[in-house]
């Protein structure tokens, strides 16, 4: 990839509480569905990195999981990748929703940024639910680490296009990092985990998308079709009839839609295999997280 001296390319972290549309934002931005979204907190369990590439520009995202108090070893490990996305990134994205702001993890995520030397960013989502909110009120919140801040709505769209001319503005001078045309670092065997795993926090509410996690055992390209061989780990024996539902409804769903989500994300036919499994208390056991990819 030839590119001028002016170009820039460089990394951003987006970082906050759970639930503020960080997902949202980077994939509405990128054009892609890179991170798996669900209306549920501690949806994304992974720092995900998203590649935006233009012209004059390489922008690499990390989609961070949302900020927490720890209870169990799976949530230390995600709050030890939040912890690494602050490393060498060129700007941190602060984001928080517009209403409650600022909510006690709010504070908590402020007070982890005020020594960093890092450009910080404030971004204030769902300016859709609030349209008379004065950014003002909300920047009096912000520490001095904080040089901008702005309001917008990923769902709708609105001040993104201003939100990325800021961001630009922060990316360095700097010849890619990858090829002009990488979506992200991770592999396809990752997308079809988080995938199948989005399904489920679609399908069910409270218990199960929590206690539930997703292994790809077999992932074959064919001529014609991609082929996928995934187990669902549960952590008790009374989740699995839940999880699979009435003849199996619940898991042909799941199937469905992680069938349809990946054809389009991967522009050809897959087709998904379930099993399920228990793996008791598999959130506290470490060699359970290491098999799927908590180091």
């Amino acid at each position: 990839m030839s590119v001028s001296a002016s170009f820039k390319s460089g990394f951003a972290a987006i970082i906050g509480k759970p639930n503020t549309g960080k997902s949202t934002l980077m994939n509405l931005i990128l054009g892609e569905k890179i991170s798996i979204t669900s209306p549920k907190p501690q949806t994304t369990r992974y720092a995900i990195k998203g590649i935006w590439n233009s012209p004059d520009h390489q922008i690499v995202f990390i989609d961070t999981p949302g900020y927490l108090k720890p209870r169990y070893e799976m949530q230390e490990k995600m709050l030890r990748i939040i912890n690494d996305a602050f490393r060498d990134v060129d700007l941190v994205i602060f984001m928080a929703q517009i209403l409650g702001f600022p909510s006690e993890f709010d504070t908590e995520v402020l007070h982890q940024l005020r020594n960093l030397k890092n450009p910080q960013l404030a971004v204030f989502n769902k300016l859709d639910l609030c349209p008379v909110a004065k950014l003002e009120d909300l920047q009096a919140h912000l520490p001095a680490s904080i040089t901008e801040s702005i309001m917008v709505s990923a769902k709708t769209g609105e001040n993104i296009p201003k939100l990325i001319e800021t961001i630009k503005r922060y990316i360095p001078y700097h010849d890619p990092y990858y090829d002009e045309d990488q979506l992200s670092d991770l592999p396809m065997r990752f997308f079809a985990r988080e995938t199948i795993r989005e399904a489920i926090f679609h399908q069910f509410e409270q218990e199960i998308p929590y206690a539930s996690a997703v292994l790809i055992e077999r992932f074959t390209e064919g001529a014609d079709k991609i082929v996928i061989d995934a187990v669902i780990w549960l952590e008790r024996q009374s989740q699995k009839p839940i999880l699979i539902g009435v003849g199996g409804a619940n898991l042909k769903r799941i199937r469905e839609y992680a069938e349809r989500e990946l054809s389009n994300f991967m522009q050809t036919p897959v087709q998904v295999h379930l099993f399920v499994k228990i793996n008791p208390n598999w959130r506290k056991k470490g060699t359970a997280l290491k098999e799927l990819g908590f180091e």
